[in-house]
């Protein structure tokens, strides 16, 4: 399959999917006589494992380093990483979820302030982040 319909077939941009290419993040596909590139069966397999791999948050350079290891059929070893990284990128998310609530409570009030007339310069200031105090 050609570029456009590989990018389409995993949810990805073709520009994207050039960009895994390029990093050297997919192996360079087979190009057929009119020098488009054709993507087998197996590009798309592993594709679809890095895309997903990626929407779990997993760094790119670590999505691509698992998604290559299970091409070579190293699946099992895909296993047992992901089981041992599973923790710490869970508590990474539980993390990045108290920020946001934190910026959400911080919008909601400097909302109702706003609509209770007050001045955007009096109620923004800088708070400290909390591994500075």
């Amino acid at each position: 399959m050609r570029t456009g319909e590989m990018a389409q077939q995993v949810g990805l941009a073709p520009e994207t999917l050039r960009y895994y290419e390029r990093l050297g993040l997919l192996p360079s596909p087979a190009r057929n006589g009119g020098r488009y590139r054709v993507y087998a069966d197996e590009d798309a397999e592993r594709l679809r494992l890095l895309v997903g791999l990626r929407q779990l948050d997993l760094p790119l350079a670590a999505a691509a380093k698992l998604a290559t290891m299970c091409a070579d059929g190293r699946c099992s070893e895909v296993s047992d990483e992901l089981r041992a990284a599973i923790p710490a990128e869970r508590s990474k998310v539980r993390r990045r979820i108290r920020e946001l609530r934190h910026v959400d409570d911080r919008l909601a009030l400097l909302e109702r302030e706003l609509q209770a007339g007050q001045r955007p310069r009096d109620l923004i200031h800088l708070e400290p982040r909390k591994e500075d105090v």
